[in-house]
Parts: C-alpha cells; structure tokens; sequence
C-alpha cells in the first residue's frame, strides 16, 4: 500500500512517474536494457540528457547564456564548488537563514574573506532578513544564498538586489515556483527533493562567470569542464537524469511551473490556515517569510509530538518527524505531494486533536 510521504528528502515522487519507470526498468526505448545498464556514451542516454537540458531550459526560461549542468556531489558539493569557480577577487557575502546555508557559508571561508551579512539566527532562523537592509559589500566575487530553508521552514519570497552576482541554493524549491533566472548569476539544486531520487545536482550557472575558474579547482568541480562535455565528463549519475526527465515532461504536461506554482500555494494554504486556527498546533515561522515546502509544526508538548508522528505512520503519514534541530512535526509538500496527501494529513490532524486536547 503506498503511503503519503512527507520526508524532507529524498521524497516522494510522482505515481505515474514511478510506473512509467517500472515499466521501462528491464527494456527501455527497445534497447533490451534497463536505463541503469545503458552507456552514458550511448545514443539513447545521450538523448535522455539533452531532453533533460531542454526541458529544464524550457521551463524555467534559461537563455543560452547560461550552462545548465547534471553533477554530482549533492548541493553540498557545490559549497565548495561556487568559491572555487567564482571567488577570483577572494571576497564573498553570505546571508545566513538556516543550516545549510550556514553549512555553504563555512565552507567558503575555507577559500577565501568570505562574510556573513546578515542572518536569522538569533530567532532560530525562523525569518528572512529584510532583503533591503543588508549591508552588501563593495567590490565581491558574489552574494549567496538559500532560496528555501528546509528544516526551519522559511522561504525568500523577494530575493536582494545585487551588484555582485547573485548565487541561490535552491535545492528544496526548484521548479516549485516562478523565478527569473536571469536574475541570479548562478543556481544549484539538489534534485532529491523536487525532481529525482537522490544522486544529481542541477547547476545553472551564467557562462560569462564560469570561463576561468580558480587554478585550485579540481577539475571535476570546474563548471566550464562539464559544461563543454555536456555533463559527461565521467559516468553521470544516469538514473537520477532519467528521473528528472520523466518529471520535467510531466511538470510541463501539468501546465509548467506557474501551474505548479498555483497547486503548492494551494496546498500550504490549506495547512497554514488550519494550523492558525488551531489552539493545539503551533507554526512559529513569521507568517510573511513562511515555506510552501516545509512546514513545521509542534503540538503542546514534546510527549504528544512523539505520539503524533506514531499515530501519523500507523495511518499512512510517514516521515513527519522533525529534523534533530527543531524537534516537532515537520510536513514536506514539495511538487510531487498530491492534494489529497494534504488533506489527509489535516483530517488526521484534527482527530489527533479532539483526542488529545
């Protein structure tokens, strides 16, 4: 029986998605092999990648302007990689709004003057610093940071002004909402949250920024190199692309990202407005800055939050369980979260209520 995966990732994916992949699993495209024995060198993978890149570009309006890159390493990876490709003036400004933002700005600091700006830590990162007071510096290689905060459940929803190239982390909200890429200089997403299972890295980098990378830059980590071998540089986690295809056709058959778009604040405005109505439950995310991806939540007390997420799994809800961090519940409804996973949840939600209140 499959159930309403709320995992913060990898996460859940698309029914039919997963069929179709059944379905080819043993022969795909009349090869008589599974896609995870086909050469990355071969006709029909190659085809795979290409489709990916043109419906990754299609969707998001990604000009030839920009690289568009499947690697490897997860987003963590790309901590490292973004210094290395781009810090040439050795100076760099972090805004740090959540762990893994924290994560990237550490990370920099192994490669050069890299500063935290601005963050929400003192509130335990449960806002977005106002995007017109930070105090960017003059004369920086680039600005990050992270679009959506997975485990404090907070989201840019206006991103800063730059002089300097702007660098996004987008690993839990790409294609879940309508950006304009030509607005940042580079962005990276770790597709097992949004797109794929875990194993590829999306990286869409301005080409302008990527044609001298640092002499230090391993070469595997230098985006122009796989941006010339058109991410086949080495064997490409071939899977993960074939995955991301077969969702990036169904996003653009469901009517793109504007539609998707509609559907996830759909989604969270029904959870949101259940929760603020609720003397149980409690969202302590300042409401403007507030995830349509992760929500998290905490009933009275810590006793009741661990009866909950046994209660939640023994009714089909599973991996509500927030992250060590937090503590407390944490509901991941990222593109491929039905409306009725929602729905479900809020039914359980209030009984869970009524019983324990």
């Amino acid at each position: 029986m499959r159930v309403y995966n709320f995992s913060a990732g990898p996460s859940t994916l698309p029914l039919d998605v997963l069929e179709q992949a059944q379905r080819e699993f043993l022969d795909f495209s009349g090869t008589g092999m599974s896609v995870t024995e086909i050469s990355h060198r071969s006709k029909p993978f190659e085809a795979i990648a290409a489709e990916g890149e043109a419906l990754l570009r299609e969707l998001l309006n990604i000009s030839e302007d920009y690289a568009v890159l499947f690697v490897q390493g997860g987003a963590s990876t790309q901590f490292a990689a973004v210094p290395l490709n781009l810090m040439h003036k050795g100076r760099a400004d972090y805004v740090v709004t959540g762990n893994f933002a924290k994560k990237a700005f550490q990370e920099a600091k192994l490669f050069g003057d890299a500063q935290k700006v601005a963050s929400s830590e003192d509130k335990t990162y449960t806002y977005i610093p106002d995007v017109d007071a930070i105090p960017f510096r003059e004369d920086t290689d680039y600005v990050h940071i992270c679009a959506n905060n997975t485990i404090f459940g907070t989201r840019y929803t206006r991103f800063p002004e730059t002089k300097a190239p702007l660098v996004a982390d987008m690993s839990s909200d790409i294609l879940s909402r309508v950006i304009d890429v030509s607005k940042f200089g580079v962005i990276y997403a770790g597709a097992q949250k949004n797109l794929a299972p875990a194993g590829v890295t999306i990286v869409i980098a301005r080409r302008d920024l990527i044609a001298d990378p640092l002499p230090a830059c391993p070469t595997m980590l230098r985006w122009k190199v796989q941006d010339e071998n058109k991410s086949l540089y080495n064997t490409p986690p071939c899977f993960s692309i074939y995955m991301a295809t077969l969702v990036l056709r169904r996003l653009k058959a469901l009517g793109g990202i504007a539609e998707m778009q509609k559907v996830n604040e759909y989604k969270a405005g029904l959870l949101y407005d259940f929760i603020d109505a609720s003397p149980f439950y409690t969202n302590g995310v300042v409401k403007e800055d507030r995830s349509i991806m992760n929500v998290p939540f905490v009933t009275p007390n810590a006793e009741l939050d661990a009866k909950f997420i046994k209660e939640a799994a023994e009714n089909g809800l599973v991996s509500l369980k927030g992250h060590r961090l937090v503590g407390g519940m944490r509901a991941s409804i990222y593109n491929a979260m039905p409306v009725e996973g929602v729905q479900a949840l809020i039914a359980f939600m209030k009984k869970f209520e009524r019983e324990n209140a």
